[in-house]
This record gives structure tokens, sequence and C-alpha cells, in this order.
């Protein structure tokens, strides 16, 4: 596999994450992408702000604050005023596993992965969810802060 062929197989990897991603029963729809990444920095950074969230996945401020306002309102995280300067809110992860969080991590991605599947490799479902498994076990969110920055 050539790095061209990684970087397009990651592309097609987010496209088949978004297929599968169960729709809010209510809300704005569209910008799962940065919803999912700026929910992920909250939660392996409690008690972060918005301005710390767009430095550390250099997207731009306004994102991060529309994607805070779409997790807010659906609980997936809550705010506090920082103590140091109440104008800030720190950011962090909601406790309680809302409906919307139970969803979320219980969806099936099978039928999403099939669909992007050729339809005449009916064994290549199982294989393919097999190697995901492995991947997402060796490939977390994390291992992205052992590259080098520079």
């Amino acid at each position: 596999m050539t790095p061209v062929e990684l970087m397009l197989l990651g592309r097609t990897l987010t496209k088949i994450g978004e297929q599968a991603l169960p729709a809010p029963d209510e809300g704005p729809t569209g910008g799962e992408r940065v919803v999912v990444v700026v929910m992920a920095d909250i939660y392996a950074n409690e008690g972060t702000t918005v301005s710390e969230v767009a430095r550390r996945t250099a997207l731009p401020q306004s994102a991060v604050s529309n994607a805070v306002a779409r997790l807010r309102s659906a609980s997936s995280i809550v705010s506090t005023p920082d103590p140091d300067d109440r104008r800030r809110q720190l950011l962090h992860r909601n406790p309680a596993m809302t409906p919307r969080r139970t969803k979320v991590a219980t969806a099936d991605i099978s039928p999403a992965v099939a669909a992007a599947l050729d339809p005449d490799s009916p064994t290549a479902l199982p294989e393919v969810l097999a190697a995901l498994e492995t991947l997402s076990r060796h490939l977390t969110p994390s291992s992205i802060t052992r590259f080098k920055t520079s």
C-alpha cells in the first residue's frame, strides 16, 4: 500500500463512518466529522476551552463553537464557568449516558460497510469487519499524538 492509497482508504473509511452514524432525532445535520473531532478532543481533554480545542484540532474557532453548541444541545457535553476567567466556559463530557450517545455507541456499522463493498463478494463483509476491529485496536485516536510535529 502506498501513502496515497492509505490516504484514500482513510477518506473511504470516513465516508463509511458518516453513513453508519445515526441521524439525530432533531436539530441540524451535516458537519458530523467536525462534531466527532471536537467531541473526541473534549473527551480526551476534560475541562478544556473552545480556544484550546481549536488549537489542538487545527479547526477554525467558529467551527469548534458550532460543534460545541450542537454537543451541548445533544447533552453530550456540559460546561462550567472557568474559575480563573468567568467569561470562559470549561467543557466536559456529560457523565450521564444520554439517549443520543447510547444510539451512536450501539449503532451497527455492518450495513454501511456492506453498502461500500462489491456485491459480488459475499465473503468480504466478515473479512473487512474483522480487519476494522484489528485496526481499531492498534490505531486508536491517541495514535495521532505519537507523530512528530515540526
